[in-house]
Protein backbone atom coordinates (compact mmCIF):
# COMPACT_ATOMS: atom_id res chain seq x y z
CA UNK A 1 0.00 0.00 0.00
CA UNK A 2 1.50 3.38 -0.71
CA UNK A 3 0.48 7.00 0.46
CA UNK A 4 -0.97 9.53 -1.50
CA UNK A 5 0.98 12.72 -2.29
CA UNK A 6 -1.56 14.33 0.46
CA UNK A 7 -0.56 12.36 3.29
CA UNK A 8 3.39 12.66 1.97
CA UNK A 9 3.50 16.38 2.16
CA UNK A 10 1.80 16.30 5.82
CA UNK A 11 4.18 13.81 6.68
CA UNK A 12 7.35 15.66 5.17
CA UNK A 13 6.02 19.07 7.21
CA UNK A 14 5.53 17.30 10.10
CA UNK A 15 8.41 15.31 10.42
CA UNK A 16 10.40 18.48 8.44
CA UNK A 17 8.90 20.06 12.45
CA UNK A 18 10.52 17.35 13.95
CA UNK A 19 13.51 17.41 12.96
CA UNK A 20 13.96 20.97 13.93
CA UNK A 21 12.70 21.02 17.09
CA UNK A 22 14.74 17.97 17.83
CA UNK A 23 18.15 19.22 16.21
CA UNK A 24 17.37 22.93 18.10
CA UNK A 25 15.51 22.12 21.29
CA UNK A 26 17.72 19.11 22.34
CA UNK A 27 21.08 21.02 23.49
CA UNK A 28 23.46 20.69 20.17
CA UNK A 29 27.33 20.02 21.34
CA UNK A 30 29.31 22.87 19.85
CA UNK A 31 32.20 21.72 17.45
CA UNK A 32 34.48 24.44 17.78
CA UNK A 33 37.16 24.07 14.67
CA UNK A 34 34.06 24.07 12.59
CA UNK A 35 31.67 26.07 13.99
CA UNK A 36 29.39 22.87 13.60
CA UNK A 37 27.53 21.20 16.03
CA UNK A 38 26.69 17.53 16.97
CA UNK A 39 22.54 16.60 17.45
CA UNK A 40 20.31 14.19 17.22
CA UNK A 41 18.06 15.68 14.59
CA UNK A 42 19.40 12.94 12.40
CA UNK A 43 17.17 10.22 13.83
CA UNK A 44 14.08 11.63 12.76
CA UNK A 45 15.41 11.99 9.48
CA UNK A 46 15.95 8.48 9.52
CA UNK A 47 12.17 7.58 11.32
CA UNK A 48 10.73 9.55 8.45
CA UNK A 49 12.38 8.24 5.82
CA UNK A 50 12.02 4.62 6.44
CA UNK A 51 8.57 4.92 7.26
CA UNK A 52 7.23 7.03 4.61
CA UNK A 53 9.87 6.62 1.88
CA UNK A 54 12.37 8.93 0.18
CA UNK A 55 10.13 11.85 -0.76
CA UNK A 56 9.31 12.56 2.82
CA UNK A 57 13.33 11.70 4.26
CA UNK A 58 14.50 14.39 1.52
CA UNK A 59 12.12 16.61 2.30
CA UNK A 60 12.06 16.33 6.43
CA UNK A 61 15.58 16.19 6.54
CA UNK A 62 16.73 18.71 4.00
CA UNK A 63 14.13 21.61 5.55
CA UNK A 64 14.04 20.82 8.68
CA UNK A 65 17.83 20.67 9.12
CA UNK A 66 18.41 23.48 7.52
CA UNK A 67 16.06 25.45 9.48
CA UNK A 68 17.65 24.65 12.84
CA UNK A 69 21.11 25.27 10.61
CA UNK A 70 19.74 29.36 10.03
CA UNK A 71 19.00 29.09 13.92
CA UNK A 72 22.15 27.59 14.83
CA UNK A 73 25.16 28.16 12.19
CA UNK A 74 23.99 29.50 9.45
CA UNK A 75 27.32 29.19 7.66
CA UNK A 76 26.25 25.55 6.93
CA UNK A 77 22.05 26.12 6.16
CA UNK A 78 22.74 25.87 2.34
CA UNK A 79 24.69 22.79 2.50
CA UNK A 80 22.54 21.31 5.08
CA UNK A 81 19.76 21.45 2.87
CA UNK A 82 21.11 19.55 0.11
CA UNK A 83 23.45 17.53 2.23
CA UNK A 84 20.59 16.50 4.65
CA UNK A 85 17.91 16.15 1.90
CA UNK A 86 19.83 13.81 -0.16
CA UNK A 87 20.42 11.89 3.39
CA UNK A 88 16.84 11.73 3.72
CA UNK A 89 16.38 10.38 -0.02
CA UNK A 90 18.95 7.78 0.15
CA UNK A 91 17.41 6.19 3.59
CA UNK A 92 14.05 6.46 2.23
CA UNK A 93 15.09 4.60 -1.21
CA UNK A 94 17.38 2.01 -0.37
CA UNK A 95 15.14 -0.09 1.93
CA UNK A 96 12.66 -0.98 -0.63
CA UNK A 97 15.44 -1.36 -2.95
CA UNK A 98 17.48 -3.99 -0.59
CA UNK A 99 14.13 -5.66 0.62
CA UNK A 100 14.09 -7.55 -2.91
CA UNK A 101 17.52 -9.39 -1.73
CA UNK A 102 18.05 -9.02 1.80
CA UNK A 103 14.54 -9.73 3.86
CA UNK A 104 15.17 -8.53 7.17
CA UNK A 105 13.48 -4.96 6.85
CA UNK A 106 15.82 -4.21 9.75
CA UNK A 107 19.28 -5.13 8.13
CA UNK A 108 18.11 -3.42 4.82
CA UNK A 109 16.65 -0.13 6.95
CA UNK A 110 20.06 -0.44 8.92
CA UNK A 111 22.75 -0.51 5.60
CA UNK A 112 20.51 2.44 4.55
CA UNK A 113 21.08 4.51 6.80
CA UNK A 114 24.73 3.72 6.68
CA UNK A 115 25.01 4.71 3.18
CA UNK A 116 22.64 7.76 3.91
CA UNK A 117 25.06 8.91 6.79
CA UNK A 118 27.89 8.05 4.93
CA UNK A 119 26.71 10.44 2.05
CA UNK A 120 25.85 13.29 5.07
CA UNK A 121 30.06 12.91 6.46
CA UNK A 122 30.70 12.86 3.11
CA UNK A 123 28.89 15.69 2.23
CA UNK A 124 29.51 18.02 5.12
CA UNK A 125 33.53 17.38 4.68
CA UNK A 126 33.51 18.05 0.79
CA UNK A 127 31.22 21.25 1.86
CA UNK A 128 33.31 22.62 4.76
CA UNK A 129 36.52 22.46 2.08
CA UNK A 130 35.17 23.64 -1.14
CA UNK A 131 32.48 26.12 0.30
CA UNK A 132 33.85 27.15 3.34
CA UNK A 133 37.19 26.84 2.54
CA UNK A 134 38.21 25.22 5.97
CA UNK A 135 41.70 23.81 5.35
CA UNK A 136 41.94 19.53 5.13
CA UNK A 137 42.74 19.05 8.84
CA UNK A 138 39.99 21.22 10.03
CA UNK A 139 37.28 19.31 8.21
CA UNK A 140 38.86 16.17 9.33
CA UNK A 141 38.10 16.98 12.39
CA UNK A 142 34.02 16.99 12.18
CA UNK A 143 34.16 13.58 10.81
CA UNK A 144 34.13 11.35 13.95
CA UNK A 145 31.31 13.52 15.44
CA UNK A 146 29.02 12.89 12.09
CA UNK A 147 30.03 9.31 12.02
CA UNK A 148 28.84 8.99 15.98
CA UNK A 149 25.93 11.16 14.92
CA UNK A 150 24.95 8.87 12.58
CA UNK A 151 25.45 5.64 14.70
CA UNK A 152 23.59 7.18 17.51
CA UNK A 153 20.68 8.07 14.69
CA UNK A 154 20.26 4.44 13.79
CA UNK A 155 20.92 2.75 17.29
CA UNK A 156 17.54 5.51 17.70
CA UNK A 157 16.32 4.77 14.41
CA UNK A 158 15.96 1.41 14.39
CA UNK A 159 14.03 0.13 17.40
CA UNK A 160 11.81 3.13 17.00
CA UNK A 161 10.67 2.35 13.32
CA UNK A 162 10.12 -1.28 14.18
CA UNK A 163 7.86 -0.45 17.03
CA UNK A 164 5.54 1.78 15.51
CA UNK A 165 5.44 -0.86 12.33
CA UNK A 166 4.40 -3.03 15.86
CA UNK A 167 1.62 -0.50 16.37
CA UNK A 168 0.51 0.56 13.17
CA UNK A 169 1.09 -2.36 10.78
CA UNK A 170 -0.40 -0.47 7.92
CA UNK A 171 3.14 1.05 7.77
CA UNK A 172 5.17 -1.96 6.85
CA UNK A 173 4.10 -1.39 3.37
Amino acid sequence: MGFGKSIKLAAAALFASLVFIVTYAIPPISIPATSGYFNVGETVIYISAIIFGSLVGALSGGIGAALADALLAPQFAVGTLIIKGVEGAIVGFLPYRLHSIIPNRSVAATLAIVAGGLEMVLGYFLYEQLVLGYPLTVALVEVPFNLIQMTVGLAIAIPVVHAVRQVVPQLKS
